[in-house]
């Protein structure tokens, strides 16, 4: 009698804050024969904290070809697997794909474990349009090759998102200002969830000073978003700033972004993205 495959379950975990586990995470976490995760020392010390002991599988960039027959092996003994990365939700510039490829292709099944993502908690905070967005990942580390990149998505419409080292920061934020424009409204989040959690709103020029004036600047993880280019080809784009700009003088921001547009004609969320808002609808 064949046994029943086991289950892939794809497992969010914390980006800082151990208390945004979860309580279905932490059950599939200890209940799995095997977890497979990218630093076997990292996860052991999350499940250590949790209070859990689990068998561990390291499953990172340089070795997830050669696991992959191996944990489907497992599966179809009947093994159910947690799949985790280092912190927030796998796959999201994490290993995992080529796992979850040759599951689609062997029909076995895989469920998700939704939580914790550094992205969307970025989004949440940054003040920008998050109707459609580009979640571009890491740039490339070196500036030429960076700025070439940036120049394929200078025009994107869309929120763009970014993760970026530490130490790779100011350089990049100097890229970015120089291809996208120093105005470009942008936020800069750092520890998120975290105890020193940082969260800059300015400008990618702005940005610059801010780190400038941030004891904690070389440390951290960070999660940039930057807006999206704002459409030249509303006629009524031109007048649409002159208003809102006078109107800005004398209301909040969204009360300023909502009149100009009805006053102009022009699109609510051309008014909004001006605003740096989200448009509420």
């Amino acid at each position: 009698m064949t046994a029943e495959p086991g289950t892939l379950y794809v497992v969010a975990t914390p980006i800082g804050n151990l208390d945004d586990l979860s309580p279905r995470a932490r059950l599939i976490l200890d209940a799995v024969a095997v977890v497979a995760c990218e630093d076997t020392r990292r996860t052991g010390q999350l499940l250590t904290r949790l209070g859990l002991r689990r068998p561990l599988l390291s499953l990172h960039e340089h070795n997830e070809a050669e696991r992959v027959e191996q944990l489907l092996g497992r599966l179809r003994s009947g093994d159910d697997i947690a799949l985790v990365s280092d912190a927030g939700t796998p796959l999201v510039s994490d290993p995992g794909y080529r796992l979850l490829a040759a599951l689609r292709e062997a029909d076995l099944p895989v469920c998700p474990v939704p939580g914790p993502s550094a992205v969307i908690a970025a989004l949440s905070v940054a003040g920008l349009p998050s109707d459609r967005f580009h979640f571009e990942g890491f740039l490339p580390s070196r500036s030429a090759a960076r700025r070439r990149r940036l120049q394929t998505i200078s025009a994107y419409p869309q929120t763009l998102v970014f993760y970026e080292a530490v130490h790779r920061i100011d350089a990049c934020l100097a890229d970015l200002a120089e291809v996208l424009g120093p105005d470009r409204p942008a936020t800069l989040c750092r520890e998120l969830t975290k105890r020193h959690e940082t969260i800059q709103r300015s400008t990618l020029a702005g940005l610059r000073s801010l780190r400038r004036d941030d004891p904690g600047a070389d440390r951290g993880e960070l999660t940039l978003v930057v807006g999206g280019q704002m459409t030249e080809s509303d006629p009524n784009m031109a007048e649409l700033e002159r208003v809102f700009g006078l109107l800005a003088k004398e209301l909040p921001p969204g009360r300023a972004a909502s009149l100009a547009a009805r006053i102009t004609g022009a699109k609510r969320a051309d008014a909004y993205r001006l605003a740096s808002l989200p448009d509420p609808g």
